[in-house]
């Protein structure tokens, strides 16, 4: 173990933080199997072996007003996204108790758009009470830019948690979207913690940021006081101006997740969407620092069967 690694993970355990220097050089060391033994060492010592799973449901997809370069959903592009209204209650609730019945902790609620108003929200209220009601499963929603009063309400429906992403640094988003802010991002988490909610709240790599950027996002998501990190790996979309953009490496992305454990020894690590990149590597992810994933499939692209991940999970030591 190079002695960098270790004094940084001897910190680590006294409840210390990694600096971004120490995360520049630990990204790049050439010892990728001494990086991941420590964070899979770091993540059993803070969270031990329950990994916590979660499904998400397209709720209202397609037509969306931001220009998110990566998002298949936005409508400033052409993609062969699905385009349709807010599910009704019966839809919503059969896919949970679904969920539920598979062992899966966490059912999530995802519409397309900056803002869901009126109707639209009014409906969510109803369809979160109800899940609630009927169901033991934990209620989770990403409505995109919501405020705290709407969080409240959220909140007193029966939700848990809220997600909403970041997506990148603050320094690289407005190469990503300028239709609307890093800081609108921000305000939302704020007055989502504010409210009393959980917040889940992580990144996509692989958006042509540079590593710095990366490790930014990473400290910054740590200053929020962010619980739940999803690690999203940009699978690129036909049709949306980053269609183009070459993949990420497996030894890339392992890389990433390990620095992502260094910096958040305490957070739920979730693998989350385009995870698939990594192929066979997956196995190899759940040593390297994450605790949880989302299951099934994504928003608009397919991921693995349930089955097959809880079966991979149980193999690597996990515990439902």
């Amino acid at each position: 173990m190079t002695n960098l690694l270790q004094s940084v993970e001897e910190k680590i355990y006294d409840n210390g933080t990694i600096s971004f220097s120490e995360a520049i050089s630990l990204v790049q060391t050439d010892n990728l199997e001494e990086l991941l033994n420590t964070a899979d060492r770091i993540r059993l010592h803070f969270k031990g072996n329950k990994i916590d799973l979660c499904t998400i449901m397209n709720a209202m997809s397609g037509k969306c007003s931001e220009n998110c370069k990566f998002c298949a959903q936005s409508g400033h592009y052409v993609t062969d996204v699905d385009e349709y209204p807010l599910v009704d209650l019966e839809q919503s609730l059969a896919l949970a108790k679904t969920n539920e019945a598979q062992g899966i902790h966490r059912f999530g609620l995802v519409t397309s758009g900056r803002v869901i108003l009126g109707k639209d929200f009014e409906k969510v209220i109803e369809i979160v009470k109800v899940l609630k009601q009927e169901t033991h499963i934990q209620i989770c929603a990403s409505l995109g830019c919501i405020t705290r009063e709407q969080a409240t309400r959220l909140k007193i429906a029966g939700l848990s948690r809220y997600h909403h992403n970041v997506e990148t640094s603050s320094d690289y988003y407005s190469q990503i979207c300028d239709t609307h802010t890093y800081q609108d991002r921000i305000n939302t988490i704020k007055g989502v913690l504010q409210a009393g909610l959980e917040i889940c709240c992580g990144g996509i790599i692989g958006l042509g940021e540079d590593v710095k950027q990366r490790i930014k996002m990473a400290l910054e998501i740590k200053a929020l006081g962010v619980n739940s990190v999803p690690i999203n790996i940009l699978n690129p979309i036909p049709g949306t101006p980053l269609a183009y953009m070459n993949r990420l490496q497996p030894e890339e992305i392992l890389r990433s997740i390990a620095i992502f454990r260094l910096i958040l020894p305490q957070a739920v690590l979730r693998y989350a969407g385009g995870r698939i990149a990594l192929g066979q590597f997956q196995k190899i992810g759940l040593r390297a620092g994450i605790n949880a994933a989302i299951v099934g499939d994504f928003l608009t692209t397919t991921g693995n069967k349930v089955a097959d991940d809880v079966v991979m999970m149980k193999e690597q030591g996990f515990e439902l």
